[in-house]
């Protein structure tokens, strides 16, 4: 049991500041039975990974802005390489791998705006998992007949579960542009790597030439 409670104090914090924040009474959720309180743990379990899944996300955007700093340290010493090209050859490679650094770069962009919707979705998603919860809180104090909780009416629970979940659904839907131009500029990329490794004889080799 102490599991359980020790789980659930740090992700209480989930629904703070959200307009999904409405909680049950924690004195109701202390006065639940253990066999009770066992029955509360897969909507915990859920809660607990969409927390993670924030995480993940905003590990996500570091990565990007990571790379995108690398990138531009590519595309700079690619530049370079041009003016210290001594015949023809090498300045064609040299201007190829700037312009797959300049796709690269472009690329990224677009993942790191595409990171930042899911980010914020995912926020809104684990606001949705604190609501359910909640909700999984007040029907167990109820099935229990704790005192109190029939003081608490289950459909504002349930249309604040209900609500939530339509905005993610519409901010999910709204990210269809983004993942449009993520996907345009992986192709854009793609093709200029291609072209470099080509002119570079073998991608594997080429010192011009790197996967993310």
């Amino acid at each position: 049991m102490k599991h359980l409670l020790l789980l659930t104090l740090p992700l209480l914090a989930a629904g703070c500041g959200s307009s999904y924040g409405m909680k049950v009474p924690n004195s109701l959720v202390k006065k639940l039975p253990f066999e009770v309180r066992i029955e509360l743990l897969e909507a915990e379990n859920e809660l607990a990974l969409a927390v993670d899944k924030v995480d993940e996300a905003n590990n996500e955007i570091d990565r990007a802005r990571d790379n995108i700093r690398r990138a531009k340290d590519r595309q700079e010493a690619a530049e370079d390489e041009v003016d210290r090209a001594t015949d023809e050859v090498s300045r064609e490679v040299a201007k190829l791998a700037i312009e797959e650094s300049e796709a690269r770069v472009e690329y990224l962009r677009a993942k790191q705006r595409l990171s930042v919707g899911l980010r914020d979705v995912s926020e809104l998603a684990r606001d949705c998992a604190f609501a359910k919860f909640e909700l999984a809180k007040l029907t167990s104090a109820r099935k229990a007949k704790v005192q109190g909780s029939e003081e608490l009416d289950p459909k504002e629970y349930e249309e604040q579960v209900a609500e939530c979940e339509a905005e993610v659904k519409s901010e999910r839907a709204e990210l269809a542009e983004e993942e449009k131009e993520e996907k345009a500029a992986r192709e854009a990329w793609e093709a200029k790597k291609s072209a470099l490794a080509k002119k570079t004889f073998d991608a594997r080799a080429s010192p011009y030439v790197e996967n993310l």
